[in-house]
């Protein structure tokens, strides 16, 4: 089918969508992130140009036809929770649709906040029993991707699965930092072990293994009675990989979903953007020619809270100080002013002042570079001011006294560290 045809294909919501209650995980902290997630979560740490990572499981949900949300919160969720108000307020109430915030609130117990992913949902187990859905749709807040849990959701019942584990296929070596599942020929799941040293491989395959992708579906009764077996467990450590999944996988029937093309049968794109490497390289892949992640799809668009923004604007022609950018994105607000921008993302309200060179970066809102400055290989962090002549990412000795260079030699660059007062992370 052409995109042309696709742009105008409806998407239909099931029975099994409606009955569905999304609940997406994002209380953690996600410190190898390093400063970046300080003073936010990291699902509200911005990507794309204009989005936030949860952006991503949120439009997916929406998408597929889910309708009725859950956001579990805990570590310095003001950010998170100011954009969910913001950008994702338009789901109607009376048609029994919601993104609900939840956060910790000692439900259970008077000392304990979220113990793990399994504690965060049987700490709300109330409330989702009093909602009565069918299927739990189990999300992690912090990956990159698009997926359309409408077809997860049919293969799960198509399966009888009491449990439905979203999976990647991966490089044995890569296994080793994920949860991994040894399934038989029909997929059903026959072993779970998490970051295991040797990985169990997929049938047939020597150097391939299947990894969770932190996605689950459970039939809701079934979710409920495991949350009550663990909450009784003495010495669990309250976690789906740790300990729900290893303890029903003998007794019941758990199956593997591999996330992959429809069209090509390839592995789809996913991603953990955990690191600062791993983050820069994400926002960077972005900007291709014809890039594994498109921006552009009007079929299966990404939505977020939209800043009321003008145009970017490029000024000056001198051949000394012309205003342009080559092989970027650049986002409303952006005034590019006698610079050049070279294979680069520029969020919304940047500033890049005469004479200055901003290059392989990503530059998040609200920054200011001063005249005659050069950046190469950077992350400026949310209302930074370069300073007037500032050189950055052409001498890692020097970049290692003044900010955070990562083990690829990407430089972070936060207020805190050009000695400016932090500018309020939201």
């Amino acid at each position: 089918m052409s995109e042309q045809n696709n742009q105008h294909q409806e998407r239909f919501v099931s029975h099994l969508t409606r009955n569905t209650i999304a609940l997406i995980l994002a209380g953690g902290r996600g410190s190898r992130l390093k400063d970046m997630t300080d003073w936010r979560a990291k699902p509200a740490v911005p990507f794309g140009g204009k989005f936030r990572i949860i952006d991503f499981p949120l439009s997916n949900c929406v998408n597929s036809g889910i309708r009725k949300i859950g956001i579990l919160t805990q570590y310095k969720a003001d950010s998170l929770i100011r954009h969910v108000q913001q950008g994702w307020g338009f789901l109607r109430g009376e048609f029994g649709e919601y993104v609900d915030l939840m956060p910790a609130q000692q439900r259970h117990s008077e000392s304990d906040w979220y113990l793990g992913t399994a504690d965060a949902i049987y700490q709300n187990i109330d409330i989702l029993r009093a909602r009565n859905p069918e299927f739990i749709l189990v999300l992690a807040g912090d990956h990159i991707y698009k997926m359309d849990y409408g077809a997860m959701l049919a293969d799960h019942v198509a399966n009888k699965a009491e449990l439905t584990i979203g999976c990647l296929e991966v490089p044995l070596e890569e296994a080793k930092a994920y949860g991994v599942m040894h399934v038989d020929e029909d997929r059903r799941v026959i072993d779970f072990v998490e970051k295991p040293e040797n990985p169990p491989v997929m049938p047939g395959r020597t150097d391939t293994a299947l990894a969770s992708m932190g996605i689950y579906i459970f039939n809701a009764p079934f979710l409920f009675e495991q949350l009550i077996k663990d909450g009784d467990t003495p010495d669990s450590s309250r976690d789906f990989g740790n300990d729900i999944i290893p303890a029903v996988i003998e007794k019941y029937r758990v199956n593997a979903y591999p996330f992959l093309d429809m069209q090509s049968g390839g592995q789809s794109y996913w991603r953990d953007v955990g690191t600062i490497d791993a983050y820069w390289k994400a926002n960077m892949e972005l900007i291709g020619v014809d890039p594994d992640l498109n921006l552009y799809d009007k079929v299966w668009p990404i939505w977020t809270h939209q800043a009321q923004t003008p145009p970017a604007k490029f000024v000056f022609d001198d051949d000394d100080r012309r205003g342009q950018a080559i092989d970027s994105m650049i986002s409303g607000g952006c005034i590019i002013s006698g610079a050049t921008v070279r294979h680069s993302l520029i969020f919304s309200n940047v500033r890049v002042n005469s004479y200055s060179v901003v290059e392989d970066s990503v530059v998040l809102p609200e920054v200011n570079v001063g005249r005659h400055c050069r950046i190469k290989k950077a992350i400026i962090e949310k209302g930074c001011n370069v300073p007037e002549g500032t050189i950055i990412g052409e001498n890692r000795e020097d970049d290692e006294k003044r900010f955070q260079v990562s083990a690829e030699g990407v430089v972070l660059v936060t207020s805190d560290m050009l000695g400016q007062q932090r500018h309020m992370i939201r």
